[in-house]
């Protein structure tokens, strides 16, 4: 995420540490979940890049491998990275749980969870 020149809107993006998907868009059922909450989701898939980690002030990684991943990408490093769990509260895991296997519930607790860290997020980037 990078702060937009209005102090208020910010510039999010989505990119995952592996390209096998690179393309495609989200799985249907992510879509569906998220369309039920009002959200279109219709970006594609890609892999996240060295100049992603100096154009965005803040990387999100859902869980501690892919946090690694991140890490051990070769280039400048600006951003701050950081954990979803960074987020939220002690109720919730560290880890984001992969939702493919979890049907359609794995994917609503995947959404909750996201939604339950973006008032946090939001505050973080506003105070950066």
């Amino acid at each position: 995420m990078k702060q937009h020149q209005n102090e208020t809107e910010f510039i999010v993006d989505s990119a995952g540490t592996i390209g096998y998907h690179q393309g495609k868009p989200a799985d249907a059922r992510m879509r569906k979940t998220v369309a039920r909450r009002g959200y279109d989701l219709h970006s594609r898939s890609r892999k996240i890049s060295p100049t992603d980690l100096t154009e965005f002030d803040l990387i999100i990684a859902m869980d501690r491998e892919n946090l690694q991943d991140i890490k051990a990408i070769d280039g400048d490093v600006s951003a701050s990275i950081k954990l979803l769990s960074d987020f939220l509260g002690d109720q919730w895991p560290t880890d984001v749980p992969d939702p493919y296997y979890g049907g359609d519930q794995g994917f609503e607790y995947v959404v909750d969870m996201i939604a339950a860290a973006v008032p946090k997020i939001y505050d973080h980037l506003s105070a950066m």
